[in-house]
């Protein structure tokens, strides 16, 4: 990053310096910790994701509520996941139907559903544990790397979602969360198909948000890097992956 001279890159990069330490620390607490901080940063991206859709702030708080209603029941009864989504997807059904919005109640009804089921998959944080961080570690470097590689390489576009993502970074960003992976003993099919295909997806996931809503990032508080669901969209797609391979 230094050697890049990019101011862009030195801030992201500090932001990273600070960051990765928090992330490490509550992971090294064991569950509570990661519960803590899957709580912290759902609700975050719950906030980023309503204003970026246009939600309203009884929206937004219903599916920040139900989002954290699943972290807890994944930390500490996971036998009662399903129920506590469901109750969290009548609550949103509720409140569009009580606000009797009949021009934006659909797409608010939809917009709600899509961040319960995206943004809920952090709840499997807490019981994946070490694999979590792994993850989390594998996704993060995968990402530079096809940033860079992408850069310098060139080639067809990934998708028309993100004209600045090319093919050629992003199976060189995967070749390396492989690498990750194996170096933390964390290789696993699932593990390997959540950073290769999950990482990617979840990244093009945020970026169909977002063109939706006309915006370049999520938000604009975080040191150069916009906001934080500009930084966890290739994790969540990963937890995703791993959630339906088991």
């Amino acid at each position: 990053m230094g050697a890049s001279q990019r101011r862009e890159l030195i801030v992201r990069w500090c932001a990273w310096a600070v960051g990765v330490p928090v992330v490490t620390a509550a992971f090294w607490w064991g569950r509570p910790g990661i519960a803590l901080l899957a709580v912290v940063v759902a609700v975050v991206a719950v906030l980023e994701f309503g204003t970026l859709t246009r939600l309203p702030r009884t929206d937004r708080a219903v599916l920040a509520a139900a989002v954290t209603g699943l972290i807890g029941a994944a930390t500490l009864a996971p036998e009662h996941v399903w129920r506590v989504g469901a109750v969290g997807a009548l609550a949103l059904v509720a409140f569009s139907l009580a606000d009797s919005d009949a021009q934006d109640g659909l797409r608010r009804l939809g917009t709600g559903l899509l961040g319960l089921v995206w943004l809920g998959v952090l709840a499997t944080l807490a019981p994946l544990g070490a694999l979590g961080l792994a993850l989390f570690a594998a996704v993060s470097i995968a990402d530079v790397v096809a940033y860079f590689a992408g850069r310098r390489l060139g080639g067809p576009r990934l998708s028309r979602l993100s004209p600045a993502k090319r093919w050629s970074g992003t199976l060189c960003g995967a070749a390396a969360g492989l690498a990750a992976l194996a170096l933390l003993s964390a290789w696993s099919w699932p593990a390997v198909a959540a950073v290769a295909v999950g990482g990617p997806a979840g990244d093009l996931l945020e970026s169909l948000v977002k063109r939706g809503a006309g915006a370049k990032d999520s938000g604009q508080w975080l040191a150069g890097a916009g906001g934080l669901l500009d930084r966890i969209d290739s994790l969540v797609g990963a937890l995703a992956v791993v959630v339906v391979l088991g």
